[in-house]
């Protein structure tokens, strides 16, 4: 979900519908800044054109708007079966700290403060702006059969519409794409051999004096609680999973796994990943010109 959903929900306002889920929306509330970076990686050079074509887009419907910078990974995307960086674990346990800081970030944008300095009824004529009024217009079925839909009208399916020229070929390409992701995890987790190579990670966690039957189980015990555990704590259990993560080969097994399933999810989706790729190849010539001659 996109990080800017947060005041979107609140205001109950969302233009993304699916049947079972929902889709991803985009709201004016995100670390913005009036100065675009400077692009590196394909992703982000990508990422960037498509910020600045909102932008333009959403100035000439009168509005303002700030480029978001790309979101930092959140833990569970970092790590998504086992924290196994001993630097980041000392530095940051399971992230909270990160998610503190991001939450301070966005309540003080500039898209945030704008968002909620203008009248209530200018809001959801900035939102519809920005996503389009209904949730009509792109449609793509998952592959666990849940149907998802968001509209092609508004500032944000403008912009894709520029930058990647088959926009109902985009929507399902990265949806059904980033929904594979997510059952990736699920399959490298009910495997097997996850689960034979978690029992002696448990047991090298054991003799650090922390009981828990999986990295799952020690993240909850330590994010879950409404009562956050003090940092302190939080880095002691998150870096005794790291050491253990490679001191008894979870993290090779779970990297090596995650690499299968990637590419047999691949295959069993080959037009939406085929699209994905030829989508983003094509596109990415406009968006070094976006990104070149940005003001």
């Amino acid at each position: 979900m996109h990080r800017w959903t947060l005041t979107l929900l609140t205001a109950g306002l969302l233009a993304t519908t699916a049947t079972g889920c929902a889709g991803t929306t985009t709201t004016p509330g995100a670390t913005g800044s009036s100065t675009p970076r400077a692009a590196g990686s394909t992703a982000e050079t990508l990422r960037l054109a498509e910020q600045l074509l909102i932008k333009k887009c959403m100035e000439k419907e009168g509005h303002k708007y700030w480029v978001e910078p790309a979101a930092p990974d959140d833990v569970s995307v970092r790590f998504p079966y086992v924290v196994d960086d001993p630097a980041w674990a000392r530095a940051h346990g399971y992230g909270t700290d990160l998610r503190r800081q991001r939450v301070a970030e966005v309540r003080s944008d500039p898209n945030q403060r704008y968002f909620h300095s203008v009248p209530a009824g200018t809001r959801a004529v900035l939102v519809s702006d920005l996503n389009g009024a209904q949730a009509q217009g792109l449609s793509a079925r998952l592959p666990n059969g849940i149907r998802v839909s968001h509209s092609d009208q508004g500032c944000q399916a403008t912009a894709q519409r520029q930058l990647y020229g088959d926009l109902q070929a985009w929507f399902r390409a990265t949806r059904v794409t980033d929904s594979l992701a997510g059952m990736r995890v699920g399959l490298v987790t009910d495997d097997k051999r996850y689960k034979a190579a978690v029992e002696p990670w448990a047991r090298c966690m054991r003799e650090r004096t922390y009981t828990y039957a999986d990295p799952a189980r020690a993240r909850a015990a330590a994010t879950g609680p409404e009562t956050p555990w003090p940092h302190a704590k939080e880095v002691g259990l998150a870096s005794a999973e790291a050491a253990c993560a490679v001191s008894s080969g979870l993290s090779s097994v779970a990297k090596s796994l995650d690499a299968e399933y990637r590419d047999q999810l691949r295959r069993s989706h080959p037009r939406e990943t085929a699209d994905l790729a030829r989508l983003k190849r094509e596109a990415l010539p406009r968006a070094r010109e976006i990104v070149a001659h940005a003001d």
